[in-house]
């Protein structure tokens, strides 16, 4: 007969613990979890009360899950350390069986009566919760009368066996949520440290132009309309688009940007509204688009000008509507986006032209702020030279970089065609092909004909075509040689406007020698040889 019993113990406990590990295996939400383990434990165990308490960070001991408690046992089931039974096997860390309640001075009767209602006697079986030597709770059954069918012992073995289940079960989530809390943690603090970075309290301009920019930004950021950032080529339309965002009520939702001329129109329309599976060869599984990423944020499209005018319908549809389709799908999608998008085309003339659809045009250029470039807001110059200083001495853990008088001169008389981002570049360069802590003129004497003339790449032609400012056309005296020849006479003080004739006044000035015209329209000679061939200027000779 003991052996018969012993067999169907031993089943009962394969089967409850099968099930139990089934049930910790299925899902990382851990009251439902527990509370289903519980149940399982009263079922196969013949008992109406069981209690799972845990160890809190406040230090004490506190029920999370329980089997057969009324509200207010349940809410008052905290023990401190050695407090009670299930105090004291926490604090020993060993298991206690109980078998007449009424007994056991121990007992606090918070969770429990001493006796049942019909005077039954009461027994109870409390187990430690490990995992990896770490005490994390307490599992406890009471049981009406003592069990005819399985030994004490059998049932702190299953219960022991549940318990050490339960504890990997407990550990791991309360580790996943420790990373999850830090993942949230990075997340804000990224969120405000990309606040603070573009905040136009940081968007580096003093200039009359750029406070102009700055109060439409303040303006226009709290409102849902639609954008349109406008201006050159790296003049900061990206940056001053997270500005947008972030002085926005939409500042806590995310921020896509796409970058619409490095896609081609198939990409950019899967990239934009995402796709389904097997949309497409290679189209492994469903994907969502930057429009649904972008929900509840903004959605910055850069260079929009660039995209096809097949595509400029699709995107007209999303814009009116507020919904689209993935491709290769048939439910309509609806999103909340605040759209901005930039370009540095003139779109009124791409309209004109045909290029540009009228109705897109207007769609998205309710609001329309200009950027300026860097050569009209030179007075800015100086700032972002100290603040990309700045950043490359962090960056490459130097203690001293600075920038003689000089050489700022040099940087403030540039044309900068490509603007802010060209300006860090050029900064970022010298600073690192530098020795020294002190950046001077001399280290700018490689490129210093490039940076002080504008130079224009004409369609077909294989050479730059210097262009000379007019503020660097000056009286140039070139120093006498050792043969005695006679100083270059100084030139006029009016050149001509126009490039071409303001070529032919430096060589008539400079007797049509091209080296002499050249130093003094401070260029090489070789720059001064494609300008006047450029403009198809002959050259006299006497």
């Amino acid at each position: 007969m003991a052996t018969i019993l012993d067999d169907r113990s031993v089943n009962l406990e394969l089967v409850t613990i099968y099930e139990i590990s089934k049930i910790l295996g299925s899902s990382l939400d851990l009251s439902k979890t527990l509370r289903e383990v519980l149940n399982v434990l009263s079922a196969h165990l013949e008992t109406k009360r069981v209690l799972l308490s845990l160890m809190q960070d406040s230090g004490e001991l506190q029920l999370v899950s329980a089997i057969g408690l009324s509200y207010e046992e349940f809410q008052s089931g905290r023990y401190r350390v050695g407090e009670g039974i299930t105090g004291k096997i926490f604090q020993t860390e060993t298991p206690i069986v109980v078998r007449d309640l009424a007994q056991e001075p121990l007992f606090l009767a918070r969770t429990s009566p001493r006796q049942s209602q019909d005077g039954e006697v009461i027994s109870f079986v409390g187990v430690p919760i490990k995992a990896a030597r770490e005490m994390l709770g307490v599992l406890c059954v009471f049981r009406d009368g003592q069990s005819p069918s399985r030994s004490v012992d059998h049932e702190v073995r299953l219960l022991t066996m549940v318990a050490n289940l339960i504890g990997q079960t407990v550990r791991l989530y309360r580790s996943v949520a420790a990373e999850r809390q830090q993942l949230q943690e990075e997340k804000r603090q990224l969120s405000r440290q990309l606040q603070g970075k573009y905040k136009l309290d940081n968007v580096i301009g003093i200039s009359k132009a750029m406070q102009e920019v700055f109060a439409q930004v303040h303006q226009s950021a709290p409102s849902r309309s639609t954008m349109l950032l406008r201006g050159e080529s790296g003049t900061g339309k990206e940056v001053i688009a997270r500005a947008i965002h972030y002085l926005s009520p939409r500042k806590d939702g995310p921020f896509i940007k796409v970058n619409c001329a490095a896609l081609s129109e198939t990409l950019l329309e899967s990239e934009l509204f995402g796709h389904e599976k097997g949309a497409f060869t290679g189209a492994q599984g469903e994907r969502k688009g930057r429009f649904e990423l972008a929900h509840g944020g903004t959605l910055f499209l850069d260079e929009i000008g660039e995209i096809s005018p097949a595509f400029q319908a699709k995107l007209l549809r999303v814009l009116q509507e507020r919904e689209f389709e993935r491709v290769g799908g048939s439910r309509s999608i609806k999103v909340d986006v605040r759209l901005v998008t930039a370009t540095n085309r003139d779109l009124e003339k791409a309209v004109a032209k045909g290029e540009f659809r009228a109705d897109l045009y207007y769609r998205i250029n309710v609001v329309s702020i200009f950027i300026p470039p860097l050569r009209e807001r030179r007075e800015d110059i100086p700032y972002l030279v100290e603040h990309f200083l700045e950043k490359f001495r962090v960056e490459n853990q130097r203690a001293m970089v600075a920038m003689s008088p000089q050489a700022m001169k040099v940087m403030m008389n540039c044309y900068w065609p490509g603007n802010v981002r060209e300006l860090e570049n050029c900064v970022e360069r010298t600073a690192t092909m530098m020795r020294g802590d002190l950046i001077t003129e001399v280290h700018f004497s490689c490129q210093q004909n490039k940076c002080l003339t504008k130079v224009l790449h004409e369609p077909g032609q294989q050479q730059p075509v210097v262009v000379v400012p007019l503020e660097r056309i000056s009286a140039h005296t070139a120093p006498s040689s050792p043969s005695g020849m006679a100083k270059d006479k100084p030139l006029a003080a009016a050149p001509p406007t126009s490039e071409r004739e303001r070529l032919i006044w430096a060589m008539e000035q400079c007797g049509w020698v091209q080296a002499k015209a050249a130093r003094a329209l401070n260029i090489s000679p070789r720059q001064m040889g494609y300008a006047l061939q450029k403009f198809n200027i002959e050259v006299k000779k006497f």
